[in-house]
């Protein structure tokens, strides 16, 4: 049933905007700063995430992640700057105007587990929050939106080549 009204209803359509304007808000502004600001580099970051990682008594509580960090993310500091710095902007953008809000808020819930498992908390639970009742409501979270326009067209572009190929099998075989 709350499914159904995530999904389908004109209010919860209302609500989600607000939420996902509101979440884009912090996802834009933060990217924003990162790519007009200071150069970004999130080296420090990330040594500081292996240096001081997120532990339970003696052992490590997330090793892969951290083996991660330091084999993949550090030595490739310069491209992970430029994808937070770009995925928090763009992220943002897309939530506000609700286009592609549901592959928006995936990427959104990325980012926050990642910055959890670096052992940062802050905002990302709440945001992660937020995310999973815009994920749960799929295309209707971007009703009020540029989704109105661009799913359908993506769906046209997508599945109506596959059944125009579809069609010419059938008429040839």
């Amino acid at each position: 049933m709350f499914m159904n009204f995530l999904r389908n209803n004109v209010y919860a359509s209302g609500i989600l905007t607000v939420l996902r304007i509101y979440l884009g808000w912090k996802w834009l502004t933060a990217g924003w700063g990162k790519i007009t600001g200071e150069p970004f580099n999130a080296a420090g970051y990330l040594n500081g995430s292996v240096n001081n990682p997120v532990m339970s008594g003696e052992s490590l509580v997330y090793p892969n992640y951290v083996a991660f960090l330091e084999n993949v993310a550090i030595p490739n500091a310069d491209l992970f700057s430029f994808m937070v710095a770009w995925g928090e902007f763009l992220v943002g953008l897309g939530l506000i105007l609700g286009v592609l809000t549901t592959a928006a808020a995936f990427f959104g819930v990325v980012m926050n587990f990642s910055f959890m498992f670096a052992g940062t908390v802050s905002t990302n639970p709440w945001m992660i929050l937020i995310s999973m009742f815009i994920l749960a409501a799929g295309a209707n979270a971007g009703k009020f939106g540029g989704d109105r326009w661009v799913l359908p067209y993506l769906k046209q572009l997508v599945f109506g080549k596959l059944i125009k190929k579809t069609n010419n099998v059938e008429t040839t075989a």
